[in-house]
């Protein structure tokens, strides 16, 4: 079966994969093989990188040095796993239900239905599968209607279909990531302001970014992080994270903008690195 590329990924801009360092590689990488289904791509001396369908999406890395992150550190809020339908959505629930995964929430959003869980280490984790773009409710400045409403977990685990799971389905992406950081005017100001990100939605201390009308690609939120700082480089969690533009003109604007502003980047990776306000990496590539 060969699905549509999601609506999240044909945006002038996407999420491209997410990297983590971990204190038990063995622990967190079979948590991300047997309960979301990522198949190991690649193995280094320092790490695993995983994905569907051949399609890096997650790296883990280790490091003795690693010190595990405080709670209201800058980081990760969590890795958003986008399934290309509700259909494997509700296929993923039946296995994490048969296998006893335990969950931290799960929420209707609107415009996506969505399900939280944390792996051994603490590092959130969303699985979500967007409704129909044409659904979605827009607001006359161009961001979107969202909402969290409680999502109806049996409902969507009744509409599974009764056969074997075999892992992430293709089409699997990371529709979105969505960090903790120290303050909202700064985060605007870095990835609206910088990269050229729209602001999508808002809510009480976070704010929601995104390319070509998307939901969001990125979001930041200060609900643990309030005056967080600097990460340092040491800490355990969201080591860095890319962003792929499928518009290059968008990626030499970014850069452009960079440079201006005289924000340190390097070129690494076929792309360009560079750290946010709160020392968390980013890699842009076209």
């Amino acid at each position: 079966m060969t699905s549509e590329t999601s609506y999240a990924l044909t945006r002038p801009a996407h999420v491209g994969h997410s990297h983590l360092v971990v204190k038990d590689l063995a622990a967190v990488s079979g948590f991300y093989q047997s309960m979301l289904g990522l198949k190991v791509i690649e193995k280094t001396a320092s790490g695993e990188v995983l994905g569907v369908a051949g399609l890096p999406l997650l790296t883990l890395t280790t490091d003795s040095n690693a010190q595990t992150a405080p709670r209201n550190a800058a980081g990760l809020f969590h890795t958003a796993f986008l399934m290309p339908d509700r259909t494997e959505l509700a296929r993923w629930l039946r296995h994490a239900a048969h296998n006893n995964v335990v969950l931290d929430g799960a929420s209707d959003h609107l415009v996506s239905e969505a399900i939280y869980l944390s792996d051994p280490e603490g590092n959130g984790i969303e699985i979500y599968a967007d409704r129909p773009h044409d659904v979605w409710k827009f607001h006359q400045d161009g961001q979107v209607e969202m909402a969290t409403n409680r999502l109806d977990l049996q409902a969507l685990y009744d509409s599974a279909p009764q056969d074997s799971w075999n892992g992430m389905a293709d089409g699997t992406a990371i529709g979105h990531i969505h960090l903790q950081v120290g303050n909202i005017p700064e985060a605007d100001a870095f990835y609206r302001d910088v990269l050229g990100l729209k602001i999508m939605a808002r809510y009480p201390g976070a704010s929601f970014f995104a390319t070509g009308g998307y939901h969001h690609h990125v979001a930041a939120n200060i609900w643990n992080s309030r005056g967080a700082g600097t990460r340092s480089e040491t800490m355990t969690g969201l080591a860095d994270y890319s962003l792929h533009f499928n518009d290059k003109t968008a990626l030499d604007t970014a850069k452009t903008a960079l440079d201006k502003l005289e924000i340190k980047t390097e070129a690494r990776d076929g792309g360009v690195f560079l750290r946010d306000p709160w020392g968390i990496g980013l890699t842009l590539t076209a």
